[in-house]
């Protein structure tokens, strides 16, 4: 009687071991399988980029100025017994100063004697300007009537404009000229031994259009 009970229960012992086994081997499969089970979140992306341009550069970027600007921006109401829209912002910006290379002509490099070589430099321009959202907020805005987000984007568009004309107004391009000449006269004259003088080509000014 003993030994029959033994069998028993070594026989059932050796089923639940071999049960576990084939629970850790296939159990994570199955649980796979089951629609009602919880699974990790898969993300998928679709995408299919294409070059569109290929541009050659020769701006040299020569000076960065950055602008903080509070706005009060006042659109007037469409009809005159509605109150004006505002928006206030805090605005950031900056705007760039460079050189464009491409436009320097052979007949702008002269040699004059052995030791002096002269170059003359093409105009100084603002070669970009832009809000920096990132240092930019929307303090508030007022009597929108559910059109805040035009209010806002007129009131950034705004704030670039300005930043474009305060850089011109606080000197950008005579800025960029200088520094053109303090980074290009050192160079040029250790790749080529002589003395450099700078000179810059000369733009007539457009007449100014009668209103």
């Amino acid at each position: 009687m003993l030994p029959r009970l033994l069998r028993r229960l070594f026989l059932l012992l050796l089923l639940l071991a071999l049960g576990v086994f084939l629970w850790r081997k296939i159990g994570p499969t199955l649980a796979s399988l089951n629609p009602l089970a919880a699974r990790a979140s898969q993300v998928t992306v679709t995408h299919n980029t294409v070059l569109t341009q290929v541009e050659a550069l020769g701006r040299l970027e020569l000076v960065r100025y950055r602008f903080k600007d509070v706005v009060e921006y006042k659109r007037t109401a469409k009809y005159p017994f509605l109150p004006d829209a505002k928006a206030a912002l805090i605005v950031g910006g900056e705007a760039v100063g460079c050189l464009d290379l491409r436009k320097i002509k052979p007949q702008d490099v002269t040699l004059e004697g052995d030791s002096v070589v002269k170059i003359i430099l093409p105009a100084p321009e603002l070669c970009s300007f832009q809000v920096d959202h990132s240092q930019s907020r929307v303090f508030s805005t007022q009597n929108g009537f559910f059109d805040d987000a035009s209010l806002v984007d007129d009131a950034y568009r705004y704030a670039e404009a300005q930043v474009r004309r305060s850089a011109l107004q606080t000197g950008i391009l005579a800025e960029t000229q200088r520094n053109a000449e303090q980074i290009l006269v050192p160079m040029l004259h250790t790749l080529t031994g002589r003395r450099v003088i700078i000179g810059q080509r000369l733009v007539v000014p457009t007449p100014a259009r009668k209103l």
